[in-house]
């Protein structure tokens, strides 16, 4: 059986000491080495096919190589690219993702919380975050995306969600909608809470009333609390952006079920651009959000953490593109 490649082997092909070899491979010390000595250290280890000994280098450095990730729904689609985005930045470095569902419970992401630190995780990426969370209690490298607290004292990656609902409004008033109504995602999330804001908002710059009969918040994320939400809403609306894409196709089934077709009756616009929002029917019109990239770049912006844990909360904003589909309609005058 042909052995295992090992460190010097590396460090041979490389053309550098092992220690040097060592410390290029490891995240917590690359910076040590000039990048293109990184580079040819690592592009050496990718050709001999050559894997660290995670265990001894936890024993060396104190450190694991793992992060954990903590999601709140595996049904919502609009995860797994996020999550891909994730697992692919880690890796880059030679971290590794270990993964929890918690359905939106905050008992079992605190459980799982314990675990993982219990197994010597480096840090945390959460799209589970609430909007009044504090900070870790022990100040273990954190970083939330898809959401974010008021108080900003934990590193995030959002995405624009002003922009994407100013022109989600501004869509539906360039079409001549005027009775435009929101149901929003959860008030306690950030991205529930900062896409309402954002629905008045754009309304006032329209010069468009805002009733507050013709806004309702969703529970959840989901496409059964969007139909909740949607049949709550005042009659006359002409159109809908909602929370999210879920809550979207939610206003779908409550639209039919009373009557209404989309978009003849009723526009509609989500949020996310999830995977086969296209093939809807009608196809989402949504904000399309960098699903992947947004990933990635929480898994950069935690592994900056785990080197320089002293460093200033940073807080990134990703730009978004509306996407018209067939789900919205010029206003049409009721006869």
């Amino acid at each position: 059986m042909e052995k295992p490649p090992t460190i010097k082997d590396v460090a041979s092909l490389a053309k550098v000491h092992a220690a040097t070899a060592s410390r290029a491979l490891n995240p917590q010390t690359r910076g040590k080495v000039s990048t293109r000595t990184a580079n040819r250290v690592l592009e050496a280890a990718k050709s001999l096919g050559y894997a660290p000994n995670s265990a001894a280098r936890m024993l060396r450095t104190k450190t694991s190589s793992v992060a954990g990730v903590i999601i709140p729904d595996l049904k919502n689609p609009v995860f797994p690219p996020i999550v891909r985005g994730i697992e692919d930045g880690l890796r880059e470095a030679g971290y590794m993702a270990l993964m929890g569902n918690t359905d939106g419970d905050a008992e079992r992401e605190h459980e799982l919380l314990l675990a993982m630190r219990g197994r010597q995780t480096d840090g945390f990426i959460l799209a589970t975050g609430r909007r009044d969370d504090p900070s870790p209690a022990d100040h273990v490298p954190t970083v939330l995306v898809n959401r974010r607290t008021d108080s900003g004292d934990i590193p995030s990656v959002t995405n624009d969600n002003n922009a994407g609902v100013h022109s989600a409004v501004g869509l539906l008033a360039s079409l001549g909608h005027t009775r435009i109504g929101h149901v929003a995602g959860p008030r306690e999330l950030s991205t529930g809470w900062e896409r309402y804001r954002a629905f008045v908002d754009a309304m006032a710059a329209h010069n468009l009333d805002v009733d507050p009969a013709r806004i309702t918040f969703s529970t959840a994320f989901t496409e059964e609390a969007g139909y909740i939400a949607a049949m709550r809403l005042q009659l006359d609306v002409t159109a809908i952006i909602a929370g999210n894409d879920l809550i979207a196709l939610g206003c779908y089934s409550a639209l039919e079920e009373r009557g209404l077709s989309c978009p003849r009756d009723v526009s509609v616009v989500g949020f996310n651009d999830m995977p086969f929002a296209d093939r809807q029917r009608p196809g989402l019109t949504t904000v399309r959000i960098p699903h992947y990239e947004m990933g990635f770049e929480a898994a950069r912006l935690l592994l900056e953490r785990i080197a320089n844990p002293a460093t200033p909360a940073k807080r990134v904003i990703l730009p978004v593109e509306l996407v018209r589909r067939g789900s919205v309609a010029p206003f049409r005058q009721a006869t």
